[in-house]
């Protein structure tokens, strides 16, 4: 065999830097010793499932023992299932046990103890894993799933080859640039990437303002973090949001120590006489509200406004999936000119691009700016570089306005025949919410129909849906079904429509 040969087939040695207490060189409790040690490494997770092991022709110099010593120590390793040998390649450390006793029950106990008690409640817990179904069965059966949970994005109809070529081109330009903790545009975000945003919500959402006025963040999510830090003083500051409404916003506020207040909705948007006398933040999602889907009217809309003029409150718009208008005439934002002074825009790229890019911003009045980006600098300084400019340089080449409109077409037509089926094979049991926006439609059920048994054996065929319930901060007050149409092709949908008629007459 020639030299390529033996250096194709010498296997790269592994990093072992695990502290063993190993007797001296010769001791002739060597062997026990450290049999005993790897033990208890692989026991407590040390030495990770699948680590492998020095080898033996290597003992000396990893564990001052001879080679019969480590070979003897590691066949005891593996008759105890500890360890697995494979034929030309080594010992490893075995899946079946490794970290088994890591646990360390009473140590976990005592270490919970140490936690702050609000994130071990079990409904913050729930609220920000709310895409998760906890029931869901594993393993999964074999079919085709009908996915109709809300805000989840078709990532297969994403461009990628052209983002690809255009974060290609961005990170070129990154190359002539100094590496620096700070943003090479500034703390607020990218430059360019804020530039590409006016552009971006003036022609879908009627939405004017400079780039001084916006603050890129880590998705949506963070921007309701932010805010919280900024405009939330513990236990003073009362917070009302739309009831049901995004659970993973509400808990943002609550962690800030926010007083919460729940407002009802109803086919106008968030009802004002409900507000609270002393609410200092009002979020709210007019243009499709999450997760009924109603609209909030303009009148709706002036009288708000006017509300928190009056009280010195403040509006915190979430316009998460408003690119997407199917019927009637476009409603401007919340965050006019003339309102610019009381409401925080919220928008993000997670629905109309992709989910996985976590890129979203804040249009905030210039009084808070320099609050907001101290707090962004404290968490993470600026979202990265090198993903502001690709999605910079996608909007800027008319790549998102493209994407947008195709998808606009596709969730057309799968809303359509939502529509249509729970109109014809759910009649029985569901009255659908008008809703002419967004990425998911809702149901209501009619009075006496049980919806939360039906949706958990749901979960057995493969079709994934959410019940209202998971979204009330107070009482429920509906019972319905939430319809996400964002990753079901038309076949599933109609497959999906028919596995819950057969629920629901069961």
């Amino acid at each position: 065999m020639g030299h390529t040969g033996l250096r194709r087939k010498r296997a790269v040695e592994p990093l072992f830097e695990i502290k063993l207490d190993l007797k001296p060189r010769g001791s002739r409790e060597a062997s026990r010793t450290l049999h005993h040690e790897l033990r208890a490494a692989i026991l407590d997770g040390r030495l990770a499932a699948g680590a492998k092991l020095p080898a033996t022709r290597k003992s000396a110099a990893f564990f001052g023992v001879s080679r019969n010593t480590a070979a003897e120590v590691y066949e005891k390793l593996v008759t105890e299932g500890h360890a697995v040998s494979r034929h030309g390649a080594g010992t490893y450390v075995s899946e079946r046990t490794a970290g088994a006793a890591s646990a360390r029950p009473i140590a976990a106990q005592a270490g919970a103890l140490r936690l702050n008690p609000f994130w071990l409640r079990a409904d913050v817990t729930a609220a920000m894993g709310f895409w998760q179904d906890s029931s869901e069965p594993s393993p999964m059966r074999k079919g085709t799933p009908a996915d109709f949970r809300p805000a989840m994005v078709d990532s297969r109809l994403f461009p990628l080859d052209v983002f690809r070529r255009v974060s290609a081109k961005q990170l070129r330009g990154l190359e002539r640039k100094p590496a620096s903790y700070k943003s090479p545009q500034g703390n607020q975000g990218n430059y360019h990437l804020r530039k590409a945003i006016i552009k971006h919500i003036a022609i879908t959402r009627a939405v004017a303002c400079q780039a001084e006025d916006i603050l890129v963040t880590a998705g949506a999510q963070q921007a309701f973090d932010l805010l919280a830090r900024a405009l939330v003083t513990p236990h003073e500051t009362t917070v009302a949001l739309e009831d049901p409404g995004y659970p993973p916003m509400r808990v943002a506020f609550a962690a800030a120590g926010a007083k919460l207040v729940p407002v009802a909705i109803d086919a106008e948007g968030l009802i004002i006489e409900q507000l609270p006398s002393d609410v200092s933040v009002i979020c709210v999602t007019p243009s499709h509200q999450f997760p009924l889907g109603v609209t909030m009217s303009l009148r709706r809309r002036q009288a708000l406004i006017d509300f928190a003029r009056e009280r010195g409150a403040v509006i915190i718009e979430d316009d998460y999936d408003g690119e997407f208008r199917y019927e009637g005439s476009p409603l401007p934002a919340l965050r006019t000119s003339q309102a610019a002074d009381v409401v925080f825009y919220v928008g993000t790229f997670s629905k109309c691009m992709l989910s996985a890019l976590r890129l979203g911003f804040i249009v905030a009045p210039s009084w808070a700016m320099s609050t907001l980006t101290a707090a962004k600098n404290c968490l993470d300084w600026h979202c990265p570089t090198p993903i502001q400019s690709a999605v910079a340089g996608f909007i800027a080449e008319g790549h998102l306005t493209r994407h947008v409109r195709k998808m606009r077409d596709i969730y057309r037509q799968r809303r359509q025949l939502l529509l249509e089926l729970v109109q014809d094979k759910l009649n029985e049991w569901l009255v659908p919410i008008p809703s002419f926006y967004g990425m998911h439609i809702a149901a209501l059920g009619r009075p006496g129909v049980e919806l939360e048994t039906p949706a958990h054996a749901l979960l057995q065929q493969q079709v994934k849906i959410h019940t209202l319930s998971r979204y009330f901060l107070g009482p429920q007050t509906q019972v319905g079904l939430v319809f996400g149409y964002g990753t079901v092709d038309l076949p599933d949908i109609r497959r999906g429509v028919s596995v819950l008629r057969k629920a629901l007459q069961e």
